[in-house]
C-alpha cells in the first residue's frame, strides 16, 4: 500500500514536525498513533518518517532513509483573479499537476472587489496548495505569489511564455509546446472571466509572449488554466 506523504512544518536534523491544523488532520481525523510510518517531506528531501509523538497540534517524527521523490515540473501559471472558489480549484488542481509556480495577476476585467480582496487570500491559497500537493505525493507546493499587476507579468521571464487567449484564432497551444524543451522554464498566461482585452493583448505580444489557442470551444477560466496545464505536463513531464 501507498504510504501517505506529508510535508513538515519544521526539520531539524532527523526530527520533523507538524504543527497546527495540519497536525490537528492526522492526529484527530486520521487517529494517529505512534509508530505509524509515513513519507514526510522534508525541505528539500524525501525521507521515510515514523511517529514518535501525537498531540491536537503537534505530530514529531523520526526521520529515516531518503527516498526518491518525483520529478519536478518548470510551469509557472499567471493567472488573472477571477473569482475566488473557481481560482481555489484551478490552484488545487494545477498543484495535483505538477506546476512549479502560480502567480495571481491583477487584469483590466479583473471585478474590483476581487482585485482588492486578493492579498489577503494569498494564506488561503498556500494551504490549499499544500493540502493539494500531500495528496498528490508531492515533495513540496508549488510556490504562491502576492498578486502583481499586468505590466509586472509582462516582465516576467521564462524560455518559453505563452499567452492564451480566445482571439488567436491560428496557433494551437500543442503546437507551441512541441518547440518547447522539458527542462526549461514554461510560463503560461491565463486571462480573467472575459478574457483578456484587446490592449492587453497587444501588450502581451509587444512584450514578446506568443499568443496560442486551446481550440475553438469558449472555456472558464479555471478549465483553460487545469486543461492547459495538463496538456503541457503530459507534453513536458
Amino acid at each position: 500500500m501507498t504510504r501517505r506523504r506529508w510535508i513538515a512544518d519544521e526539520v531539524s536534523g532527523d526530527r520533523a514536525v507538524l504543527l497546527g491544523s495540519h497536525a490537528h488532520h492526522l492526529a484527530v481525523v486520521l487517529r494517529a498513533r505512534i509508530g505509524q510510518q509515513f513519507d514526510v517531506a522534508a525541505g528539500d528531501v524525501l525521507r521515510s518518517g515514523r511517529i514518535t509523538f501525537v498531540s491536537p497540534d503537534r505530530i514529531e517524527f523520526e526521520l529515516g532513509e531518503k527516498l526518491a521523490a518525483s520529478k519536478s515540473s518548470h510551469i509557472t501559471l499567471l493567472m488573472a483573479v477571477f473569482k475566488f472558489d473557481r481560482m481555489e480549484w484551478a490552484i488545487e488542481k494545477g498543484t495535483e499537476l505538477g506546476v512549479a509556480r502560480i502567480v495571481p495577476v491583477i487584469a483590466r476585467r479583473t471585478e474590483a472587489h476581487l482585485a482588492k480582496a486578493a492579498a489577503a487570500r494569498v494564506e488561503r491559497w498556500l494551504r490549499i496548495a499544500r493540502q493539494a500537493s500531500e495528496q498528490a505525493r508531492r515533495a513540496a507546493p508549488p510556490a504562491i505569489e502576492s498578486p502583481i499587476k499586468l505590466n509586472e507579468a509582462l516582465a516576467e521571464q521564462a524560455a518559453t511564455r505563452i499567452l492564451l487567449a480566445e482571439s488567436e484564432r491560428s496557433l494551437l497551444f500543442k503546437d507551441v509546446l512541441q518547440a518547447h524543451s522539458s527542462s526549461d522554464d514554461l510560463l503560461l498566461a491565463f486571462g480573467p472571466e472575459g478574457g483578456w482585452t484587446d490592449e492587453e493583448v497587444a501588450a502581451f505580444l509587444q512584450a514578446g509572449w506568443t499568443p496560442a489557442s486551446l481550440g475553438t470551444t469558449i472555456l472558464r477560466a479555471e478549465t483553460a488554466a487545469i486543461a492547459a496545464t495538463a496538456i503541457a505536463a503530459a507534453e513536458l513531464l
